[in-house]
């Protein structure tokens, strides 16, 4: 893969043979972010898990103490009272069935995150084929599919992001922009590594975290020591 003069240059002051610690990774990671834009800096662990089989299976939701810098659409799929509800905490879009077309024929999909009261997940369940693939879809473990939508509109406008294996058993998660400074990416990295470590399934043989990696969007991964871990 050929990468551009920036990249380059960014990835000359990463010695690529080192795994560092954590707040030196994290240093690095923003002072490789050279991209016009603000980048996000991205935390990639790879595991030992094996997620074809359930009792291996990772995944739930963690507040980041200082969001992820991202301004987030939440949609949440309700009936009477909990429309209100969710209209009151600052749900970006409230509805029920009549949303299905939307989404389904005209391609809808002006949000971030789906809540939806247990009672609505016969509805939501037919948008299947659309949000899944999207990891769109509510569910109880991330804490979207839940009758408190109040508290899951706050928590998500905060900062809550979700963390589940990938087809290749990575965890991809972000933790905030390059612009943050280094303490506030420090603790939004340490609330990570605290669920993910609590997360290991008890079903797991051998080494749970293989590789943990930061980058920022458009820059170099930088590998963080696995010891602490």
């Amino acid at each position: 893969m050929k990468h551009g003069k920036k990249y380059n240059e960014a990835a000359k002051q990463i010695d690529r043979a080192a795994a560092y610690e954590p707040n030196e990774a994290i240093a690095l990671a923003k002072q490789t972010a050279v991209a016009k834009f603000d980048e996000t800096i991205e935390l990639h662990l790879r595991t030992g898990c094996d997620g074809r089989h359930a009792e291996q299976q990772i995944r739930g939701a963690v507040v980041l103490p200082h969001g992820t810098g991202k301004t987030v659409k939440v949609l949440v799929f309700a009936k009477g009272d909990k429309l209100t509800e969710a209209e009151a905490a600052g749900a970006d879009h409230v509805g029920g069935e009549e949303l299905i077309p939307r989404i389904q024929n005209e391609g809808w999909l002006d949000f971030d995150v789906v809540v939806a009261t247990p009672d609505m997940m016969g509805v939501v369940g037919r948008l299947g084929k659309v949000l899944g693939p999207k990891g769109l879809m509510p569910n109880p473990k991330a804490g979207t599919v839940t009758m408190d939508v109040t508290k899951a509109v706050n928590e998500i406008k905060a900062g809550k992001i979700e963390y589940r294996l990938d087809k290749t058993n990575i965890i991809h998660v972000p933790l905030g922009k390059a612009s943050f400074d280094q303490e506030k990416l420090q603790d939004n990295f340490r609330a990570v590594m605290d669920v993910i470590q609590k997360a290991k399934p008890s079903a797991l043989k051998g080494q749970y975290l293989k590789s943990i990696t930061l980058s920022s969007t458009m820059g170099p991964g930088v590998k963080v020591s696995t010891a602490k871990f």
